[in-house]
C-alpha cells in the first residue's frame, strides 16, 4: 500500500512539474511579431562607457536603465498619467510607446499593450530571481525598460510593464525620434 502512495506521489510531482513548465512557457510566448533573444551578446547603436551614463542619468535612472533595477510600484510619475503624446527612452530619446496604447493595469507601473514599432525595443529572456520573464530593453541604447507579460488587453494580449524612470513623456509627437 505504501508503494502505491509513493508511486501516486511521484506521478503527481511529475504532473506538477510539467504543468508549471507549460505555464511558464505560455507566460513567455508573446505574440509572434516579436522575437525573444537569449544567450548572445547584444550590440546597440549607442555605446557609451558606464562613466558617461553616470554623467547623463541620475542615480535612480542609472540603477534602472543600466543596472536592470526597478522603481517601487505605485511611485513612478507615469503610473497614472494619461495625457496624449509619446513615451521615449529616457536615456537616448528613442520613441517607444504611444499614449494610445497605455492602459491602467493596477500593477503599479505604466503599462502599454503595444510598442510604437517592434524595432524600437528588444526582448531578452530573463531568468533572474528564480523566475522566467521577458525583459524589454531599448533597441537603440540597451537601456532596461521593464518586462512584458501576456496578460494584457486586446488586441495584442500583452502588457509591457515599464518603469516610469526609464521613459520620458512628450506631448509633441512631431519631434519624436523614430530612428
Amino acid at each position: 500500500m505504501q508503494n502505491l502512495y509513493l508511486i501516486g506521489f511521484i506521478i503527481l510531482l511529475i504532473a506538477l512539474i510539467l504543468v508549471s513548465k507549460l505555464y511558464l512557457n505560455s507566460q513567455n510566448s508573446n505574440n509572434s511579431k516579436i522575437e525573444i533573444e537569449s544567450g548572445k551578446k547584444m550590440e546597440f547603436e549607442i555605446n557609451k562607457k558606464e562613466s558617461e551614463w553616470k554623467e547623463i542619468l541620475n542615480p535612480l535612472e542609472y540603477n534602472v536603465l543600466r543596472e536592470k533595477g526597478t522603481e517601487r510600484p505605485f511611485t513612478g510619475e507615469y503610473n497614472l498619467h494619461f495625457e496624449d503624446g509619446a513615451y521615449n527612452c529616457r536615456a537616448c530619446g528613442n520613441y517607444l510607446f504611444s499614449s494610445q496604447t497605455k492602459f491602467e493595469s493596477h500593477c503599479g507601473w505604466p503599462s502599454f499593450y503595444d510598442v510604437e514599432d517592434t524595432k524600437s525595443i528588444r526582448l531578452i529572456e530573463d531568468k533572474s530571481y528564480g523566475m522566467i520573464r521577458t525583459e524589454v530593453v531599448c533597441a537603440k541604447c540597451g537601456g532596461h525598460l521593464g518586462h512584458v507579460f501576456n496578460d494584457g488587453p486586446a488586441p495584442t494580449g500583452l502588457r509591457y510593464c515599464i518603469n516610469s524612470v526609464s521613459i520620458k513623456f512628450k506631448t509633441d509627437t512631431t519631434n519624436t525620434s523614430k530612428e
